[in-house]
């Protein structure tokens, strides 16, 4: 997953993650999600995340049926804009990493 801050919106896409994020943690530790981290780097937002369940469309489904999950989705959507990627490949390497749950 990739996105991009609204630059005026940085600080309240961090509240509003920090505030719903934990209640969205049993969702996805049941659908086999783990080591969720987020990384930025100018704006740009990375979710990396290791899948341990058995079928991966059936837990996503899950995920995006789950209330809290749907939740977090609407708060934190309007502080983000879609990201297109250019021609030039972004060097996750430098990416800072801004949230971590085991």
């Amino acid at each position: 997953m990739a996105a991009r801050l609204v630059p005026s919106k940085r600080d309240e896409y961090l509240r509003l993650h920090r505030s719903v994020w934990p209640q969205v943690e049993k969702t996805i530790t049941e659908c086999g999600i783990r080591n969720f981290t987020i990384f930025e780097l100018d704006g740009v937002l990375m979710a990396y995340y290791e899948y341990v369940g058995d079928d991966y469309d059936a837990d996503q489904r899950a995920i995006a049926a789950d209330p809290v999950t749907q939740r977090w989705w609407a708060e934190t959507a309007p502080c983000q804009r879609p990201f297109r990627e250019g021609s030039a490949e972004p060097n996750w390497e430098q990416f800072d990493e801004i949230w971590h749950r085991d």
